[in-house]
């Protein structure tokens, strides 16, 4: 079969948006018993984006080819591993030469690939802060399909709080809940067709059917043992990593959909609901608070240095408690480090001349 055969049979496109700590993880891996569909552990191309200036002209192709090189390298420092999956660089680079040179291109190369080895007929990217690419990504593939998960904010946050990969204070990590929310708003208002909004806490409360809602949205059949988290080997595996990741083996818990009630104090859920309760409102989801908090500029500024510091602390905590957590999740950070440290600047560069 040649090249151009394949690829007019590549599986389709779906990045869910718009946050993470929203289920996706539960949803991911349910989806995943199906042989239709494949989404790995997502690579989380957000981080790297930062640094694609810094490569310089796309249009060289040793630009291009170290570019290549190094997101492949992304894949490889990666917590969780795309099983069976090696890529090469020089034949990526080969297949993507002529073609509108761009990160998120590499990436889902490498996806599309990836999910033609598994023989899917879908392929999702759980990366859910690309929200903020998604107009490109449909440049890129007219075709793709987003799945947007809505979770409560206020439950959504107290879950973000615990997590080293967002910031350590409510107000903040609301104000990225309003922040992605209000970009997926407008993705919705521009491309409702592509488009299909499920509330977190309706798949608890439901899992077949909002399943069979997203499988009909994918064009992929329902199957039984998606409601089966245990027949999950990968849902087994990485909630051995992470604390972050331990409820991925059991079935969800109603009795979680209120755990922020414990977990928050009621200024914080004041300031939550202040920030998102026009969203709140639209998904249906009830406010405890007035939600008429005035936040000034000053409380911004302590939020971030009192963030900053439990991040440190986090860290320190989590080397203690978990030292695989910490050992995998510092091997990513370094090696995005140490790509920062090798490239140039060219905005210096250009100044220079």
């Amino acid at each position: 079969m040649t090249t151009a055969t394949l690829l007019a049979f590549r599986p389709k496109p779906v990045l869910m948006i718009p946050l993470r700590r929203c289920g996706s993880h539960a949803l991911r891996l349910r989806l995943n018993n199906s042989k239709e569909f494949y989404s790995p552990y997502p690579l989380h191309i957000v981080d790297f984006i930062p640094l694609v200036p810094r490569y310089g002209d796309l249009s060289d192709d040793r630009a291009y080819f170290q570019l290549i090189v190094d997101v492949i390298g992304l894949q490889s420092a990666s917590m969780v591993k795309w099983k069976n999956i090696v890529f090469d660089p020089v034949e990526i680079f080969e297949a993507l030469r002529n073609q509108k040179r761009s990160v998120h291109k590499i990436l889902w190369e490498l996806l599309l690939r990836a999910g033609e080895q598994h023989q899917a007929t879908v392929v999702m990217d759980k990366s859910l802060d690309s929200v903020h690419y998604a107009e490109e990504l449909f440049e890129l593939f007219p075709d793709m399909l987003l799945l947007n998960v809505v979770r409560d904010p206020r439950a959504q946050v107290a879950s973000m709080n615990r997590a080293i990969i967002h910031d350590y204070d409510s107000a903040l990590n609301a104000l990225s809940w309003l922040e992605a929310h209000q970009v997926a708003r407008s993705l919705i208002s521009d491309y409702p067709e592509k488009v299909l909004t499920i509330r977190y806490e309706d798949f608890l409360s439901n899992q077949e059917s909002v399943l069979k809602s997203i499988c009909h949205f994918f064009g992929i059949a329902f199957l039984p043992e998606m409601l089966d988290i245990g027949q999950s080997n990968e849902a087994q595996k990485i909630s051995r990593l992470s604390a972050l990741w331990e409820s991925n083996c059991f079935p969800p818990v109603m009795a979680n959909i209120d755990k922020f009630k414990q977990q928050l104090t009621i200024d914080e859920i004041k300031i939550i609901e202040t920030l998102t309760k026009d969203f709140m409102k639209l998904y249906g989801y009830e406010l405890m608070t007035d939600a008429n908090l005035d936040i000034s500029n000053h409380s911004w500024m302590q939020a971030r240095e009192n963030s900053a510091k439990a991040k440190d602390q986090a860290w320190n905590t989590l080397k203690n408690d978990n030292y695989k957590d910490y050992v995998l999740r510092r091997f990513r950070v370094d090696y995005l480090s140490g790509l920062s440290n090798r490239l140039p600047d060219h905005s210096t560069t250009n100044a220079i001349r």
